[in-house]
């Protein structure tokens, strides 16, 4: 709506300006994409129900691009022959189609949205290197000035693929993805991908001895704790998979073994084990004779145990005796059960754990993503035959960087970050207006009328973005509004403020107002203006 789209705009703006100071080329791309050109990546099979496809008059296939890898590379392939033609950086800003499974939260995931997508082509690793760090960079002054705070993380490359990336989050308590920095150093990571680092304590020599204990409708660790009064950090539980990657071709049933107080990240976990997916309650009670809630891992025959790092340095633990309503005390490897096929980091960081760089302990804080850089290398260059001659007359694939910016989501995000009980409140950069003028009575005042419009062409002169509510509402309403909209200064003009030469102002966060003399005001909204 009008309001929006003025603050989309602006957000527009400033990004703009960033990526054309930062040397990138501005082009627009269709949003209507041939299928042949996702075929050819292998994305056409790959990218899975988001992937809105249709057919056009002669049924031929088409998608709504929810990214544009494969119309750029297309576009570079076609023209671009040497290594003299290098290094290229094209970027837009463009709506894209996603079809979420489930969209929600108004702008934050929607299924169609804006977004600035930028793709970088290079000659060698060495200099996508060099566009990586100053997108890197860009992105910060692209944040910064729009008076967001956020964090920078490394992140995993999930679908788009690539060697490395980073994600840049607006911080706020609502927000979708959970991030670990460390205060002490400059570590920051989704906890998708925040290493868990093992623990320093090597594994202690077995002291109690295995014994059966009933728990009776205990199927949780922390019931299973509760229920025997020991601490949580001593139970172990089970997560049975089937790997859908490996042979036979209906899976493979597996164990993954976690610390009771600690949840499994599904991303480690698949670049460990390979593709899989959770097993049903049937494949549970087939494979180990047990209902979910009781298993565990002793005496289990020829079934993969994947333990997490936590796990294979404990010993005397607690876990599910396969068995329903009984668990199993004094649990070791190597006297109770057989060493883990594997050991790896499988679980989410949690606050207090070690940072991975060796500085300092982990904290844990929410973001919503707003920015996302990948280094593609040779992906979609590769997939797509998009090479050059190099110095030699070598033919090679071009390097890739992509970089994104959800433009509508940034909006999204800054009302999350910036808002109170009264409505948003927006950043100077991005308000839809910088000043509201509020006239008590305009329609029926000549003198408000006139001070009011004098003000208001006064500021517009001056290049200062303001609003003039010149409507017949009540002053509450009108008040109610402009703080609802998130307008950082609301100048007052009525007829007692003017008989004593004064008019009303008061910032939005600011709890009281204050009268500033009407001669001065265009000068104390500039200082005002400046400061925020």
């Amino acid at each position: 709506m009008p309001i929006g789209l003025r603050v989309l705009r602006k957000v527009e703006k400033i990004v703009r300006e960033e990526m054309d100071r930062a040397g990138a080329i501005e082009l627009s791309m269709p949003a209507v994409q041939p299928a042949e050109l996702w075929q050819e990546s292998g994305r056409w099979e790959k990218y899975g129900p988001e992937l809105l496809r249709c057919k056009d008059r002669h049924q031929r296939d088409f998608v709504i691009g929810p990214t544009h890898e494969e119309v750029i590379t297309d576009v570079v392939r076609r023209d671009v022959k040497s290594y003299r033609q290098l290094p290229l950086h094209f970027y837009q800003v463009q709506v894209k189609f996603r079809d979420e499974i489930r969209p929600r939260f108004g702008v934050m995931r929607g299924r169609e949205f804006l977004m600035k997508d930028g793709y970088s082509f290079h000659s060698s690793f060495e200099d996508l290197q060099r566009e990586y760090h100053n997108m890197f960079d860009t992105y910060a002054r692209i944040f910064t000035r729009l008076g967001l705070k956020f964090r920078a993380v490394a992140a995993d490359t999930g679908t788009i693929g690539g060697t490395g990336s980073h994600e840049f989050h607006v911080l706020a308590d609502s927000g979708e993805d959970a991030l670990a920095y460390c205060p002490d150093s400059g570590f920051a990571a989704n906890v998708e991908l925040a290493e868990a680092v093992a623990p320093s304590a090597g594994r202690a020599p077995a002291a109690a001895a295995l014994e059966k204990v009933a728990t009776p409708g205990q199927t949780r660790c922390e019931d299973v704790a509760a229920f025997l009064g020991i601490a949580i950090t001593r139970t172990v539980k089970a997560i049975a998979v089937v790997l859908t990657s490996t042979a036979p071709a209906g899976g493979q049933f597996a164990l993954i073994l976690l610390r009771g107080d600690h949840h499994l990240n599904e991303v480690k976990a698949q670049k460990t084990l390979g593709e899989f997916r959770f097993a049903r309650d049937d494949e549970i009670i087939d494979a180990l004779g047990c209902q979910p809630g009781y298993i565990g891992p002793v005496d289990v025959v020829d079934i993969p145990v994947f333990a997490d790092r936590s796990v294979a340095v404990m010993s005397d633990f607690v876990c599910g005796a396969n068995a329903v309503g009984f668990h199993l005390l004094g649990v070791n490897f190597g006297r109770d059960l057989a060493e883990p096929t594997s050991v790896a980091d499988l679980r989410n960081v949690v606050s207090g754990d070690r940072s991975p760089d060796g500085q300092g302990s982990l904290e844990l804080c929410r973001g919503i993503e707003v920015g996302h850089i990948f280094q593609l290398r040779t992906k979609y260059a590769e997939a797509l035959k998009c090479s050059f001659l190099d110095e030699s007359g070598q033919s090679r694939s071009m390097e890739m960087g992509c970089y994104g910016i959800g433009v509508t989501r940034v909006v999204g995000a800054a009302i999350e970050q910036g808002h109170d009980q009264r409505g948003i409140i927006f950043p100077a950069a991005i308000a839809p207006f910088e000043v509201c003028i509020v006239p008590m009575a305009y329609a029926k005042s000549a003198a408000v009328r006139a001070a009011a419009d004098a003000l208001y062409g006064e500021l517009t002169l001056a290049g200062i973005d303001v609003l003039l509510d010149d409507r017949n509402e009540r002053p509450g309403v009108m008040f109610a509004e402009m703080e609802l909209l998130g307008i950082p200064h609301r100048v007052v003009v009525g007829e007692r403020g003017l008989a004593a030469g004064k008019l009303e102002y008061q910032g939005r966060v600011d709890a009281e107002s204050q009268m500033v003399p009407l001669a001065g005001i265009g000068q104390f909204l500039k200082e005002q203006l400046c400061a925020s």
